[in-house]
């Protein structure tokens, strides 16, 4: 099903024909009062051309056909063209999306392979609120994707190999409580952990007793490897508890351990071709000033002027770090899935390193790098309400499993309050999906890149631009039909459509640019377009439902109606799933 911005592109290039590679974008109008859609092509035009943008704008006017789907067409402001469209063009239109299983998201013209690289917790270390970014982000990117009809790879790419796993072995050794470790294994060996890191700081036997550890895991011994894979084990366990409640999946979880092997072929071709050299005993890579100083990423400015800022590859210990990781990473996905795109979703302290990383890359594999998109999706950090980095009271991180707990219990207390009839067991279920639909779209709703503050009472609130009211927008449509069902009503469905009144001209309207919103959140990487159009939809539902009495009309206008609301649920419960939240049928 084709998006109305496609079909008013199609007859705008018909018009002006040769648009002298202006490209002919049309976007919903800023304002509804000037129109539906609007474009400014003949303003950009008539940048290009030295002419006059209103005349130009008059005569696309004067040969656009557009009159089947619009009932007039305005020229505005500096050359803007405002399109209005017939309202019974947008029932038509309203009635193939309700016939359309995929309510009007036009299939794309050829499926990608993307994989999304996102979560990735450390082992040995319990998930924290740190986790809650990349986690929500990276599944909504993933489901967005594979709804759109994409071929979706989501990859965990978990920290499981590195230097602290020596110290981790020295502990677990030496000071592991057993019964610590059987009631919770990730803050055991997080205390194992900064146990001997502290006394390695202080003690120099303490140091070099750890990094013999890590040589032998490193060398291969049995006893160390399989700790090792206990260590693992034990966290995978607990992540994936987390990631279950969530609802979130993985295909492949294939921590940095799975590419050991290639580190070294990474590095010597990048020897061998020049890319990286040695340089006071690590090996790195420099500017090759193939691009201007401020848009190179091994180059940085300080009060002397410019100087150099290489990626190293190599440490000076013969170890290898997170670029060359990541490059051999790259190489297998490359090798394995031959994806179109991959998506980095990590916070946005790691720009540079994935600046560095992908210019390297696009100097060791020019004709790859030419094929694949590489996306370092980046988000903001998340604050407490006094502005400063979200910790517990005692200045602590917190750990998601405890605030998905009491996203719960605070959600339990709520639906309590507000529905004390409903038994304990239904209650809790409504209070998880509520809890846990709160968390995940305060998350998914400000502009990624940006930091937000972390405030119960918001993301909790029935009111405003939050999960709790979206969820509540469905359960009301829910209730019509409960109630239609408790009168003896059955209500099969399929009557025809029927947009009389404005506020029904408006939901429908508002119904059918679902499918214009998708693909540009997929594009841009920013699940937050999806949220703010469902909270549009739930609005304009609700000034539908107050203007349009359902269940009081009568014949074809209340079997219409009823349709209408039909339409809006499936549309408010696909919209959230695709963010990763669910919907209860009661609250």
């Amino acid at each position: 099903m084709e998006t109305i911005p496609s079909i008013l592109q199609q007859r705008l290039s018909a018009a002006v024909g040769d648009s002298s590679g202006v490209p002919l974008h049309v976007t919903p109008a800023s304002d509804s009062r000037f129109g539906d859609y609007q474009t400014n092509a003949a303003m950009q035009m008539a940048k290009q051309r030295k002419a006059n943008p209103r005349a130009l704008a008059q005569e696309i006017l004067e040969k656009i056909d557009v009159a089947d789907l619009c009932s007039s067409v305005e020229i505005a402001g500096a050359g803007f063209l405002n399109f209005h469209l017939r309202p019974e063009w947008v029932q038509q239109r309203l009635e193939s999306l309700r016939a359309d299983g995929r309510l009007g998201v036009p299939a794309p013209e050829r499926a990608r392979t993307i994989v999304v690289d996102f979560s990735s917790p450390n082992v040995a270390k319990p998930m924290h609120v740190g986790h809650i970014r990349s986690t929500i982000l990276g599944d909504s990117l993933a489901r967005i994707a594979e709804f759109l009809g994409h071929r979706v790879i989501r990859d965990n790419h978990i920290g499981d190999w590195g230097t602290q796993f020596g110290m981790l072995l020295l502990g677990w050794k030496t000071i592991l409580d057993a019964a610590a470790l059987e009631r919770d294994a990730l803050s055991e060996m997080e205390r194992i952990y900064k146990d001997v890191s502290a006394r390695c700081r202080e003690d120099a036997a303490v140091l070099e007793a750890a990094k013999q550890e890590l040589v032998r895991l490193q060398a291969g011994d049995a006893e160390n490897l399989g700790l090792w894979r206990e260590m693992i084990r034990l966290s995978q366990s607990q992540f994936d508890t987390i990631y279950g409640r969530l609802g979130i999946r993985f295909d492949f979880t294939l921590g940095e351990s799975f590419y050991n092997e290639r580190l070294k072929p990474v590095v010597d071709e990048l020897r061998t071709l020049q890319i990286a050299r040695e340089s006071d005993g690590a090996i790195c890579v420099f500017s090759d000033g193939a691009v201007a100083a401020e848009q190179d990423p091994f180059l940085i400015k300080d009060k002397d002027g410019w100087r150099d800022n290489p990626a190293l590859v190599l440490k000076s210990d013969g170890a290898a770090n997170y670029t060359t990781t990541d490059l051999a990473t790259l190489q297998y996905r490359l090798e394995t899935w031959a994806p179109d795109e991959i998506m980095y979703v990590t916070d946005g302290r790691q720009q540079l390193h994935f600046r560095q990383f992908f210019a390297v890359f696009a100097r060791w594999k020019r004709e790859a790098a030419a094929k694949v998109r590489l996306a370092h999706v980046w988000f903001g950090s998340i604050l407490g309400e006094d502005g400063k980095p979200f910790k517990t009271r005692s200045g602590e991180t917190i750990r998601l499993a405890d605030l998905l707990d009491e996203a719960v219990e605070r959600s339990f207390n709520q639906v309590s309050e507000r529905n004390p009839a409903l038994s304990e067991e239904e209650r809790r279920e409504i209070a998880r999906v509520i809890g846990l639909g709160a968390v995940k779209y305060a998350d998914l709703l400000p502009h990624r890149q940006g930091d937000y503050v972390f405030s119960w009472d918001r993301m909790l609130s029935f009111q405003g631009n939050t999960a709790p009211y979206l969820q509540n927008a469905y359960v009301r449509i829910r209730s019509i039909f409960r109630k239609l069902a408790e009168a003896g009503e059955v209500w099969a469905g399929g009557a025809p459509l029927a947009l009389e009144q404005p506020t029904e001209v408006a939901l429908g309207k508002k119904l059918l640019q679902f499918g214009e919103v998708l693909p540009l959140a997929l594009e841009e990487h920013r699940p937050n377009l999806l949220a703010n159009y469902l909270y549009e939809l739930a609005n304009t539902f609700h000034a539908f439902y107050e203007a349009c009495p359902v269940l009081k009309s009568g014949g074809a206008q209340r079997a219409a109606r009823l349709e209408l609301c039909e339409v809006s649920a499936r549309l408010l419960k696909t919209g959230l799933g695709l963010l990763g939240i669910e919907v209860p049928e009661r609250m």
